[in-house]
């Protein structure tokens, strides 16, 4: 499903390069779930928003289903990413001006679909993660552990082949991030979602089927 091929990224600084990312080479296949761990500054967050399409690389290959993302275009990329990436922060990222009912349907607004069916959808979401009884609130008004069921719900609403989450539960007491950890298995191992999360977490990463150890921007061997 991925393929990184001798991927970097850099910045300029004062005209030498501050690497973030050096020569990755990772593959993970279809329906994996995948822990990324390291010391902050690793380049964590920084391969996960590669891979997500939040940020591009400076040289190396990218392959996402068979598809090379280096020449996509803009739009091409947005497209990509919108009908297969679902996206699990760890400060929730949810719109506070919007109930939870049209925080989980925001993604459902860019597929040109009928309100009917967006309808059905969401209530099915919200029947799942068992927040039907919070669909009116906003999100001041909910715990952490609320919200960040709302972030799944809403991640996960376009049925989305990939799920990338960074410390899904780094805001969340640990009775809540237990809860969120065993609900990511159940998605992988029910719906077949590919899940990559980033994590400080050993007991979080030993949800996932594989670990992998970045360090200075390196994959360690």
């Amino acid at each position: 499903m991925i393929q990184l091929k001798n991927l970097y990224k850099w910045v300029n600084t004062g005209g030498n390069k501050t690497f973030l990312l050096k020569d990755i080479n990772l593959s993970i296949n279809e329906a994996e779930f995948v822990s990324v761990m390291g010391p902050s500054g690793s380049g964590k967050s920084t391969l996960l928003n590669v891979i997500g399409m939040l940020d591009n690389f400076d040289e190396g290959e990218y392959l996402f289903m068979n598809k090379p993302v280096k020449g996509l275009k803009e739009k091409q990329r947005a497209e990509l990413y919108k009908a297969h990436i679902g996206f699990v922060f760890q400060a929730y990222h949810l719109i506070d001006e919007l109930t939870v009912y049209e925080n989980i349907e925001t993604p459902l607004l860019y597929q040109n679909m009928k309100a009917t069916e967006r309808k059905a959808i969401v209530s099915d979401a919200l029947d799942r993660f068992n927040i039907v009884g919070k669909k009116d609130l906003f999100p001041g008004q909910l715990s952490g552990g609320q919200q960040q069921l709302v972030g799944i719900a809403r991640a996960l609403i376009a049925k989305p082949k990939l799920l990338l989450a960074d410390e899904p539960t780094g805001n969340l007491n640990s009775k809540q991030g237990e809860e969120i950890m065993a609900l990511f298995k159940k998605i992988n191992v029910e719906d077949k979602v590919t899940i990559i999360q980033v994590t400080h977490s050993e007991k979080n990463a030993e949800y996932g089927s594989r670990i992998i150890n970045l360090l200075d921007g390196r994959i360690e061997k």
